[in-house]
């Protein structure tokens, strides 16, 4: 099996939906992936997302399907903090909280970062807990099941299918570094997912163990194409 993760285009936060370049971008994805062929394609709950999936569903034929868990309200939810300023911030953008990231005891935590005695009280375990446990149930549904090491998964069955999932970057984030068995404070700040990029992660059986490979990373080349990017800057 192939995933594509696309983050969605660029967005109007209020209300929920794409921009006049969102939808341009959305169309250039669509044409990609259309050209790839997709055989299921599945979207977070918002609009924006959904929005973002339509061109790649109307031309290939195929329905969306919605998958709650990939909101990003709930990650919104459980993955931020509030800032002494009252501002509400993803706490991989909060700079006392990157510095608590990169400190060994946290480092030393690996995959369960979020049993530091300085996220105590917050919701960051609620939320990863959360992501983790959704994405293997969804995953277990296409056929692989999660072992007892991170990133690591028995082939159920045989799953030859090319699935895109539709979402955000701040369930993106704590997605992959669960699937990746990436710890949270390392991908958060080392990976980005742009608007309307597309990740693909390749699951291949040997053996019937699976670990996923990253075929690209945040990819664009679908706007260069369609020259909404030009000399290396948005052009609309």
């Amino acid at each position: 099996m192939i995933l594509f993760f696309v983050r969605h285009g660029d967005p109007c936060y209020n209300p929920d939906s794409l921009t006049p370049l969102g939808l341009r971008q959305a169309e250039a994805v669509g044409r990609r992936l259309c050209a790839r062929g997709l055989d299921r394609i599945f979207s977070s709950p918002m609009k924006r997302a959904i929005q973002t999936a339509q061109p790649a569903a109307e031309m290939l034929g195929k329905e969306i399907e919605i998958l709650d868990f990939a909101s990003e309200t709930h990650a919104w939810n459980e993955l931020t903090l509030v800032r002494e300023d009252g501002r509400r911030v993803w706490a991989c953008s909060d700079s006392e909280t990157q510095k608590l990231f990169y400190k060994s005891d946290v480092r030393d935590l690996g995959m369960r970062w979020y049993t530091h005695p300085a996220f105590e009280n917050t919701t960051f375990q609620m939320g990863m807990e959360r992501i983790q446990r959704e994405s293997d149930r969804w995953l277990s549904s296409l056929g692989y099941a999660r072992t007892e090491r991170e990133g690591i998964y028995t082939e159920e069955r045989k799953n030859d299918e090319r699935i895109a999932l539709f979402a955000h970057a701040g369930f993106g984030s704590a997605f992959f570094s669960h699937i990746l068995g990436i710890p949270y404070p390392v991908y958060s700040q080392m990976f980005d997912l742009s608007h309307s990029c597309i990740t693909a992660i390749e699951f291949k059986g040997k053996d019937g163990v699976v670990i996923p490979s990253v075929i690209t990373m945040s990819n664009d080349a679908h706007l260069y194409e369609a020259r909404l990017i030009l000399n290396g800057r948005i052009a609309f």
